[in-house]
């Protein structure tokens, strides 16, 4: 009998070890809480805003720039469709439509004041 009084005791927790047993869970977890705002601020909102930026230069292309493909090619922007450039390349003036997503980098510098990038009608 007395075994079995001792064996209850030690097997039924009480507030205290409760509490304990919270705390060590909470540290426990402590790692993983630091680690996951860590990962977003390192890696993925970084990689988000390259994305945004890069996006705004494919959208902000305009016929005549310079232009250098993903694949290294170079030219010149002859005409811009929905998602495809028209481009011309090489001494032989040579045309290729490429893709807007292929687009890699605008080498002609613009000044911002004379473009107009919004899709309203404020020139009427």
């Amino acid at each position: 009998m007395l075994n079995l009084q001792m064996f209850l005791a030690t097997t039924t927790p009480d507030a205290a070890q409760q509490a304990g047993g919270l705390g060590a869970m909470l540290m426990s977890l402590s790692p993983f809480l630091i680690v996951i705002p860590l990962m977003y601020f390192l890696m993925i909102r970084p990689q988000k805003k390259r994305q945004k930026e890069e996006q705004k230069m494919r959208n902000s292309v305009r016929v005549g720039d310079e232009i250098t493909t993903i694949g290294g090619i170079t030219g010149r922007v002859l005409n811009i469709k929905d998602d495809a450039l028209v481009i011309e390349t090489g001494a032989d003036r040579t045309k290729m439509t490429i893709k807007k997503w292929a687009l890699q980098s605008v080498d002609t510098i613009h000044d911002n004041d004379d473009f107009d990038d919004d899709d309203d009608d404020d020139d009427i």
